[in-house]
């Protein structure tokens, strides 16, 4: 694949990750509850995607191979992370949690250099700390958000969910590679559907009836349809296509900081949600530093042309 076309397909990966908090709220639908109707649709979309996409029909083969790590991935990396990132936005706002899941990059770029010894340049040093400060500046804005609190929590469960998916995408990345995004996508949220499905009755009661999409308001039916077929299934499958075929993939993961100007966007537009001052400094951290990491690199890439 050219190296073009997996910046493009990350490109579209984070499109569809940034829509999704702004989908979730849309069908205000309980976070955790939420999670498992995203988790039982997309799943089912990406077993037919699967099924009907060259190469990547073989769902037996790679179960048999490398199961207790698929299910162990699927569960504890991909499943939880998204859980988590659900039940977030019941304590806090889409621009918020959006921009500190944003830290997924440096979670990622540390967990690729402690496991695969990758090097953590200078350049991508300095987006990390672009990260960083609005990981710093979006905590500041937790805290004194409410009295109750809920921002804080908020905001401290969208970055555990950074951290879990920084480090999925790292030990995610050569199943990618060896069975197919399309492949490993389906597994992760399928297996991940009864996993969650699970948690959800054990420990909030609610016990997800695929029946009981009829009795939910048509709004509700239109988010939940559309987090599962558009941001599961196509977005999740563009994303970790574009990571397992990116030239560099640290670097096509530094277009998830992206992620927060879009959700941004759309919380404003279509939300009616206002943006503090604090919450725009950390967007803008964030897009300064990337922006600096880009032009050093290519910077570096002519001097040594």
């Amino acid at each position: 694949m050219p190296g073009w076309l997996a910046y493009l397909l990350c490109f579209i990966g984070v499109c569809g990750h940034a829509s999704s908090e702004f989908v979730a709220k849309l069908a205000d639908t309980p976070g955790a509850e939420f999670s498992v109707w995203r988790f039982m649709i997309g799943g089912g979309c990406l077993i037919l995607l699967a099924l009907s996409w060259p190469g990547q029909r073989d769902l037996i083969t790679p179960l048999k191979e490398k199961g207790v790590q698929i299910v162990i991935l699927s569960c504890l990396g991909m499943s939880l992370g998204q859980l988590i990132f659900h039940w977030a936005l019941d304590f806090t706002s889409v621009v918020q949690v959006a921009t500190i899941v944003t830290g997924i990059p440096i979670f990622f770029v540390l967990a690729d250099w402690a496991v695969n010894k990758t090097p953590i340049t200078k350049p991508k040093m300095v987006s990390g700390i672009g990260a960083f400060i609005a990981v710093v500046l979006l905590m500041t804005e937790g805290a004194g958000l409410s009295a109750t609190g809920d921002d804080l929590i908020g905001t401290i469960m969208a970055l555990i969910c950074g951290a879990l998916g920084g480090v999925y995408l790292v030990f995610a990345r050569p199943f990618v590679m060896a069975y197919g995004p399309v492949r490993m996508t389906a597994y992760t949220f399928a297996i991940g559907f009864f996993f969650l499905w699970t948690i959800v009755g054990l420990f909030w009661g609610v016990w997800v009836n695929p029946l009981d999409l009829a009795d939910k308001t048509p709004t509700q039916q239109a988010g939940i349809l559309t987090i599962g077929i558009w941001n599961t299934c196509i977005a999740m499958a563009c994303w970790l296509g574009g990571m397992a075929a990116a030239p560099d993939p640290q670097r096509a993961n530094y277009l998830f900081f992206l992620k927060p100007v879009l959700a941004a966007f759309l919380a404003l537009a279509f939300l009616g949600d206002s943006l503090s001052w604090l919450q725009g400094l950390a967007i803008f951290a964030i897009c300064f530093c990337v922006a600096m990491e880009y032009v050093w690199t290519q910077r570096q890439a002519a001097q040594t042309a």
